[in-house]
C-alpha cells in the first residue's frame, strides 16, 4: 500500500509552494497599477517593463527544466502564474506565448537547439513570443495553410502570410508553422506541415515584413510576410512533415493556460462588482441590497469556481503526461464564459461609470472579450466535443 503519510506532506509541499507563487505574483503585480495599463492602452504600447520585471522574477521561464536555467514548475504552477496576474488587473497577454511555444522545443527539438536556445529564453536574453500559425485565408482551417517552405540545400526557402502574429515586433524568435510537402502529395491533411525556430533578428530585411494592426484591445499583434526567405535548414524542429502533431500539445498547454487567464479575469471582475455594489448607495442604500444587482454577480462567481476545477484538472493532466485534448477545450470554453459573464455583471454593476477609463472595467472588458474567439473559437471547441468526444457527425 502507498504511504499515504508521503503523499500528505507531497500535498501539503505542492500547496505552500503554490500559496508562495501566487503571492510573489501579486506582489510584483503591484508595481503595476490600472495607470500604468491605461497609459499604455492610449498609446496602444507595449508593457516592457512589465515583461522584464516577469522574466526577471523567472515567471516565463516557469516551464523551462532547470538543467536549461529555468525553474522547473509544472503546469499548474504557470496556470497560477498568470491567472494571478489576471487576478490583479494586470495582462499577461504581452508575453504568455513564450510558456507555450517554448514546449515545443523542448518536447520535439533536438539537444543542440535546446542547449542553444532554451537557457536564453529563461533567463530572457532572447525572446520567444510569436507563434506563426494562423493565416488570412484559412483561418482556423490549420491543415490548408499556404505558407510554404522548400528545401534547398541546407535552406529552407519559406513564402507566405501570416496574420494575428502577435507580439512579433516584441520577439526575437517565432515559432513558425509550414507545408514543407504540398497537399495534393499527401494522404491526410494534417501531413506535410512542419515547425521551424525562425530568427528574426536575421530575418527582417531579408524576406521578413511585419506590419501592426490597431486591435480594440491593446494587443501587440502584426501581420506577417514571407518572401523568398532563406533560413538553415537546422531551424527545423523534429521531423520535417511531423509539425501539425508537434503543435497539438503546444496548442492544449495554450488553453489552459488563457483558461487560467479567463479565471484570473472573472476573480478581477466579481471583486470590483462586489466592492463596488456594497459601496455605491442610490435610493438611501447600497445597490449591493438588490436582487438584480446581487444574483449576476453571484451567478458570475458560480460559474467561475466550476470553471478553475477544470481548469485546474486539465493542467494536472497536462503534468502528468495524459491526452487532454477533451480537458484543454472544456476548460478554455468554461473559463471564458465565466470571465465573459463576470464581465457583462461587472459593467452592469456600474452603470455609466462601467465605461469610464478610470476604473479599468472598460479595458479589462474589451480584453476578456476575445477569449470568446481566440484562441480556438467556442464553436470550434462546441463541434470538437460533439464530434470527438460525443460521436456525432462532423458539423463542418
Amino acid at each position: 500500500m502507498p504511504d499515504t503519510t508521503i503523499q500528505v506532506e507531497k500535498a501539503d509541499s505542492n500547496d505552500a509552494m503554490i500559496k508562495d507563487v501566487r503571492e510573489s505574483v501579486a506582489k510584483l503585480c503591484g508595481d503595476y497599477p490600472g495607470e500604468y495599463w491605461r497609459k499604455l492602452d492610449r498609446e496602444q504600447a507595449y508593457p516592457t517593463e512589465f515583461v522584464k520585471a516577469l522574466t526577471d522574477a523567472g515567471f516565463l521561464g516557469a516551464l523551462i527544466p532547470e538543467e536549461y536555467g529555468g525553474v522547473g514548475l509544472g503546469m499548474v504552477a504557470a496556470s497560477v502564474i498568470l491567472e494571478e496576474i489576471h487576478h490583479q488587473g494586470c495582462n499577461a497577454a504581452a508575453c504568455h506565448a513564450q510558456m507555450y511555444t517554448m514546449g515545443t522545443v523542448l518536447r520535439h527539438g533536438s539537444s543542440e537547439q535546446k542547449q542553444e536556445y532554451l537557457p536564453k529564453i529563461a533567463d530572457g536574453s532572447l525572446r520567444l513570443q510569436a507563434f506563426g500559425v494562423t493565416e488570412p485565408t484559412s483561418g482556423t482551417d490549420t491543415t490548408s495553410l499556404r505558407t510554404v517552405a522548400v528545401r534547398d540545400g541546407d535552406d529552407f526557402v519559406i513564402n507566405g502570410q501570416k496574420i494575428w502574429t502577435s507580439r512579433a515586433e516584441h520577439s526575437d524568435l517565432m515559432l513558425l508553422l509550414a507545408r514543407t510537402t504540398p497537399l495534393n502529395q499527401v494522404k491526410k491533411k494534417t501531413e506535410g506541415l512542419s515547425v521551424f525556430l525562425l530568427d528574426m533578428r536575421k530575418a527582417k530585411g531579408n524576406g521578413l515584413t511585419i506590419r501592426p494592426i490597431r486591435t480594440m484591445m491593446n494587443h501587440s499583434t502584426t501581420e506577417v510576410f514571407f518572401d523568398n526567405l532563406r533560413i538553415p535548414a537546422s531551424n527545423l524542429i523534429g521531423e520535417e512533415n511531423k509539425g501539425f502533431r508537434y503543435i497539438l500539445s503546444g496548442m492544449n498547454a495554450e488553453r489552459i493556460l488563457i483558461a487560467a487567464e479567463c479565471i484570473g479575469d472573472a476573480k478581477w471582475f466579481t471583486h470590483k462588482s462586489t466592492s463596488y455594489a456594497n459601496d455605491r448607495n442610490i435610493f438611501g442604500r447600497a445597490i449591493g441590497q438588490n436582487q438584480g444587482i446581487q444574483f449576476p454577480i453571484a451567478r458570475a462567481y458560480a460559474q467561475m469556481k466550476a470553471a478553475e476545477l477544470m481548469v485546474y484538472h486539465a493542467a494536472s493532466l497536462y503534468e502528468a503526461g495524459k491526452p487532454i485534448g477533451e480537458e484543454a477545450n472544456t476548460a478554455k470554453l468554461l473559463a471564458a464564459d465565466a470571465s465573459w459573464a463576470a464581465a457583462e455583471a461587472c459593467v452592469q454593476t456600474h452603470g455609466g461609470f462601467g465605461f469610464a477609463e478610470e476604473y479599468d472595467v472598460e479595458r479589462k472588458f474589451r480584453e476578456a472579450r476575445l477569449y470568446q474567439v481566440a484562441p480556438i473559437s467556442t464553436n470550434l471547441i462546441l463541434s470538437y466535443l460533439a464530434e470527438h468526444v460525443l460521436g456525432m457527425p462532423r458539423s463542418y
